[in-house]
C-alpha cells in the first residue's frame, strides 16, 4: 500500500489517500477542496472504494459529499458522531467564521472495534475517543501505518476543549491503543507532519510519565 498526505481546507487538515497496487484507494478525512482532491485522484487514475472518517469535526468532512457523489462510494463513521455530519452545531462549523459545513449521513456506522475489509484493504478500527467522543484510528498492520486523526500528533496530542472532549480519556486512548503498536509504526495525524510511535513515546511532552 502507498499513501499520500494532502492538506486541505482552511485549517489544512490532512487528507490521506491510501492506494493499493491495483490502483484502488481509500480516502481518509477529506476535509475540503473537493474538486482539488478529485483532480488529484483522477490524475493518478485511482479508483476510490470508500471514505473513512476518523471523526466528524467540520475540518475533516468538508469534501465528503463531493467525493461520495463523484465516485458513488460509502462513508464510514463511528456511531457516536452519527448526527455530527448533518449538524453544524455539533461538528463545530456553526462557530467558525467561514460558514456552516455539513454532509449527508454516513452510510456505515462503527459500533465497536475490530477488523474491517473494504475492497483490496483489510485494517483494524480502534476506538480512540478523547478529542471527540467518536474518534477512531485505522491501523494497517501489514503496512505499519496508523491513521490517528486528531488523537496523536508529532510532539502533541489533540485538543480536548471542544464538544465532549476529555483529556484523561484521550491520554488513555493513546496509551492503550496507539502506544501498544510497534515503535516503527508510522502515525498519519490529522494535522502537521507524520511521525512514529517510537518517536512519540520518547519525545512527546504530553505523554511523558503517563
Amino acid at each position: 500500500m502507498n499513501w499520500e498526505q494532502i492538506p486541505l481546507g482552511p485549517l489544512q487538515t490532512n487528507c490521506y489517500i491510501l492506494a493499493s497496487s491495483q490502483k484502488t484507494c481509500l480516502i481518509v478525512d477529506p476535509g475540503g477542496e473537493g474538486q482539488k482532491l478529485i483532480k488529484h485522484i483522477e490524475k493518478r487514475h485511482l479508483k476510490p472504494q470508500a471514505i473513512l472518517l476518523t471523526h466528524a469535526h467540520f475540518d475533516h468532512i468538508g469534501a465528503v459529499d463531493d467525493i461520495r457523489e463523484r465516485y458513488q462510494i460509502p462513508v464510514y463513521l463511528h456511531e457516536r458522531e452519527a448526527k455530527w455530519l448533518t449538524d453544524p452545531a455539533l461538528n463545530g462549523s456553526q462557530s467558525f467564521v467561514l460558514g456552516q459545513i455539513k454532509a449527508d449521513p454516513a452510510d456505515h456506522l462503527f459500533s465497536a472495534e475490530g477488523k474491517l475489509s473494504i475492497g483490496d484493504f483489510t485494517f483494524e478500527v480502534f476506538e480512540t475517543p478523547g478529542h471527540s467522543p467518536g474518534s477512531v484510528s485505522f491501523y494497517f498492520e501489514q503496512d505499519g501505518v496508523v491513521a490517528a486523526g486528531d488523537a496523536l500528533f508529532q510532539g502533541s496530542i489533540g485538543r480536548t476543549d471542544l464538544r465532549e472532549g476529555n483529556h484523561e480519556q484521550l491520554l488513555k486512548s493513546i496509551h492503550d491503543k496507539l502506544l501498544t503498536l510497534p515503535e516503527d509504526t508510522q502515525v498519519l495525524p490529522g494535522h502537521g507532519l507524520t511521525t512514529t510511535i517510537g518517536a512519540e513515546m520518547d519525545y512527546n511532552p504530553f505523554l511523558n510519565g503517563f
